[in-house]
């Protein structure tokens, strides 16, 4: 690794940990229900309104089960609703490109996609959606669909620290509260620094252009700066053009790249001090957040050291002198030159580290070593900062888990915060670890049996199955960033992809729920001389070991057929 290299990680990292903690204590005075400078004021009439259209029991308490209910409630309408706009924008306004309706599989999978905050994409957003499904339908439910995450979060955040208690809040003063007060500021003051890079906002037709070639083109438009911040910073990752953050357009220059890399993880890293505080020692978020950013950090050390060893077949003697000069440099292969081998490899890691799935570069070009980066990445669940909310929370059942195989060692039964781990809690622990493998394992056995899924991959031997196996690693845990090199754009992977996207987000999500209101209603208890501190360096060697090991046992014997064997054969002269 570079020196540059090292230091642009370095600069990116120091960046995100600093924002940790003043990011932190704003989003708990909006879980707390405190007033907020200057945006109550202007957001509070909006706020109340929209209590009033919910019906006069918005605001009362819930318990675990009123809260699951109105959360699906809430995400299968915005389902249905996108679903509509898609199938109808032929006929509505704000579709200056005349695009036609979009087919019924394909419409599915987009409205499961985007509901569930995976914003898997098998079309070409410029090509493909209006003005109207882009604004009034994408970027609505990157809204609401990262809102309705930390929702979950703060409400098993509430489990862990109530005492005997049968609630946990209000869904829908959560929803409205995460989305108005910190949601819309932010996407507000990152869609204006990306506006000032040259990122498109209007509502304009695609303007026609002369190419460097001397022939017509046309220059896609659109409001794309405003779907961008949103994107990134709920963890999104939808494109509003098909080449996502590689496209000019839509990420200008080495500012808003900068800009959208730090969005992707900023809200999750936060959210680690938001719980620290919100359960009354700050320890135990920065323990959370230390094991994240250790995992992160090695993922980034090793995708960044493949991609600047580049292809071994070409840095050997006696290749064209053209090709080694290249590869002497790294592979640079599916990358912008504007960003470089640093800025992909570091915002390819943390795409996938996090449940965002935009990308700068083709993940498809990366070597195989690079690539299992970032396939392993969203194996382990998307906890290493994760999705907005839905990372953390995945995160704190890993901890439930830690402290479990930590009492069977001694004979203890286990506690975590004061709370005693019982049978329930395990049960839904193994639930919410369960649910993504599933859907990730049974997604890509399907695909490779069905021929319309097979005559869409682009290469052959394990480079192939890869394809398939990274597809359904994204669309099975709520990532959406995808290989490049695989045609998914075919009713076997659309309804099958949709299926996945539903089970990973709310198989996850529903027992997260019952293991907070179980919590809930327990009495803490004092800890002991035989309790285990959870914020020590030794329990997050612990949880960090316990993420490792579940996702290496899981999907080991799948890797093996694809990145691992790729390399080793690519290292003997085989290429595919």
């Amino acid at each position: 690794m570079t020196g540059s290299t090292a230091l642009q990680i370095a600069v990116f990292l120091a960046a995100l940990l600093l924002l940790a903690k003043p990011l932190g204590l704003y989003m708990v005075r909006v879980f707390e229900g405190e007033p907020v400078p200057l945006l109550s004021r202007i957001l509070g009439p909006v706020e109340r309104l929209f209590y009033r259209l919910v019906g006069p029991r918005a605001t009362d308490e819930q318990g675990w089960k009123g809260y699951a209910v109105a959360m699906l409630l809430f995400n299968v309408a915005g389902l249905v609703a996108l679903y509509a706009l898609q199938r109808f924008q032929a006929s509505l306004p704000l579709n200056p490109q005349g695009f036609a309706g979009v087919p019924p599989d394909l419409a599915f999978n987009t409205a499961a996609s985007f509901a569930s905050n995976t914003n898997w994409q098998a079309y070409g957003g410029e090509t493909t959606m209006s003005y109207l499904t882009q604004m009034a339908g994408l970027t609505v439910q990157n809204f609401v669909s990262a809102a309705t995450g930390i929702a979950v979060l703060v409400a098993l955040v509430r489990g862990l620290r109530a005492r005997s208690t049968q609630t946990l809040g209000n869904f829908w003063v959560d929803l409205t509260r995460i989305t108005l007060y910190i949601l819309l500021p932010l996407s507000v003051l990152l869609a204006t620094l990306l506006i000032s890079q040259g990122v498109v906002q209007n509502l304009d037709p695609f303007q026609p252009s002369q190419g460097v070639d001397g022939g017509a083109q046309l220059l896609p438009m659109g409001p794309a700066a405003s779907q961008i911040a949103i994107k990134q910073l709920g963890t999104n990752g939808g494109g509003f053009f098909n080449v996502n953050s590689a496209h000019p357009f839509e990420n200008a220059t080495a500012l808003s790249n900068f800009g959208e890399m730090l969005a992707i993880l900023v809200i999750s890293g936060a959210l680690c001090y938001s719980f620290g505080r919100m359960v009354g020692d700050t320890r135990q978020g920065w323990a959370i957040l230390v094991a994240m950013t250790v995992v992160l950090v090695l993922g980034i050390g090793v995708a960044a050291f493949s991609e600047q060893a580049g292809n071994p077949l070409l840095t050997q003697a006696g290749v064209d002198q053209v090709a080694s000069a290249a590869q002497g440099g790294g592979n640079l292969e599916g990358k912008e030159v504007r960003f470089g081998i640093a800025n992909s490899a570091v915002w390819a890691t943390a795409t996938t580290a996090a449940s965002n799935g935009s990308v700068n570069s083709m993940h498809d070009s990366f070597t195989p070593l690079g690539g299992l980066v970032l396939l392993f990445n969203m194996q382990l669940g998307e906890v290493i900062f994760g999705g907005v909310g839905s990372g953390l929370y995945g995160m704190l059942i890993f901890a439930i888990l830690a402290v479990f195989i930590a009492g069977l060692m001694v004979g203890r039964t286990p506690e975590y915060l004061g709370k005693k781990i019982g049978p329930f809690e395990m049960k839904m622990a193994v639930l919410v670890i369960l649910a993504p493998p599933l859907a990730t394992l049974v997604g890509t056995a399907i695909n490779v049996l069905a021929d319309p899924s097979v005559a869409g991959v682009q290469d052959g031997g394990p480079h192939g199955f890869s394809e398939i196996l990274y597809a359904f690693s994204s669309m099975g845990n709520n990532n959406g960033s995808a290989f490049a090199g695989y045609g998914a754009n075919n009713v076997v992977t659309n309804v099958v992809g949709g299926l996945a996207m539903i089970v990973a987000r709310y198989w996850v999500a529903i027992p997260t729920l019952a293991i907070a209101g179980a919590l809930a209603a327990k009495r803490p208890v004092p800890a002991s001389l035989g309790t285990m501190p959870t914020h020590t360096p030794l329990f997050v060697g612990l949880l960090i070991g316990t993420v490792l090991l579940v996702g290496a046992l899981t999907f080991i014997p799948a890797l093996a057929l694809g990145p691992i064997v790729e390399q080793l054969l690519l290292n003997a002269g085989q290429t595919f």
